[in-house]
């Protein structure tokens, strides 16, 4: 169940014979949210258990009784309860608990956070505050879904899911340990005014690099340079958050917009260029995508 659940992972009873544990699983679109509550136990996650993986996968664990440990790449944190940590499926790692605990935990893909999160794995070496501020309304949401899940429909909980993603991120995203690892804090800088002030005008069509790069107040050549060492280009990222956005769009059944204009208002230039690069990037076409979202949420 847990394998199904998170991904595959082996598990070390502290007392076997009289183990006691209960896992409930509810589906938030391209996320799912969880809730383990369980005696002493040992998870391990092992290079035998990433021969068959493809797609990236976090785990953000809240405990809510007793401490857990983490160890991956060499990093040893231990989380309270009162905080949160995050997990990297696509790394060996150990997780415990050496008392009886309950566990909140959302499993996000890789690709929820790409061009978001510069360099995810930083992230897994921390615990964070989820007693106040976003982080603390991150883990109060994740307890009150279970209750008002039944009432929605596959779209509703598809776009809750979305919501819980973007509040992580508000989360996480600003914490001055992350910023100021594996980099500059002045690097780090730029890199989070880049990202902030193309994503306020990704439908912009005609969104340059000079104009980016003058608008941050730095050269096109050093704006280039920062996106070096990540998975994607400026172009690329850019092109990638469009696409993110239209998605979203497109499996809001209270989106009334047609996709041409959904292609306008995200910055492409026509219908026929959105449909080429949706379809690259997601194996479907905009029209495919969001008729299995609207069936989904008649099925509902």
């Amino acid at each position: 169940m847990v394998s199904a659940t998170y991904f595959p992972l082996d598990l070390r009873f502290r007392r076997p014979d009289t183990f006691s544990g209960q896992l409930a699983r509810w589906q938030l679109g391209q996320v799912s949210l969880s809730r383990l509550t369980a005696d002493a136990l040992l998870y391990r996650r092992t290079a035998r258990h990433l021969a068959n993986e493809r797609e990236e996968q976090y785990l953000v664990t809240v405990p809510s009784l007793s401490d857990v440990a983490f160890l991956q790449c060499e990093r040893d944190i231990r989380c309270p309860p009162g905080g949160f940590l995050i997990e990297r499926g696509h790394e060996p790692y150990e997780f415990s608990h050496g008392e009886a605990n309950d566990l909140w935990v959302l499993k996000v893909p890789g690709e929820a956070l790409l061009g978001r999160l510069r360099m995810p794995e930083r992230y897994c070496s921390l615990t964070f505050n989820a007693d106040s501020g976003a982080g603390g309304l991150f883990a109060d949401l994740l307890r009150l879904m279970p209750n008002r899940l039944p009432a929605m429909s596959a779209s509703e909980r598809s776009q809750i899911g979305g919501q819980l993603v973007d509040l992580l991120i508000l989360a996480v995203a600003g914490d001055e340990r992350v910023l100021t690892s594996n980099g500059s804090s002045v690097r780090a800088g730029h890199l989070a005014r880049v990202e902030h002030y193309v994503r306020g005008r990704l439908g912009e069509r005609n969104l340059r690099p000079e104009d980016i790069a003058g608008a941050c107040g730095i050269s096109v050549r050093y704006l280039h340079d920062l996106f070096q060492g990540s998975d994607l280009s400026l172009g690329e990222w850019i092109r990638n958050q469009r696409l993110l956005a239209c998605r979203e769009a497109l499996g809001n059944a209270g989106d009334r917009r047609t996709i041409a204009e959904i292609a306008y208002d995200w910055g492409f230039g026509d219908q026929a260029q959105l449909s080429r690069q949706f379809k690259a990037r997601f194996g479907m076409t905009p029209r495919d995508y969001r008729n299995r979202q609207l069936q989904g949420a008649a099925r509902d």
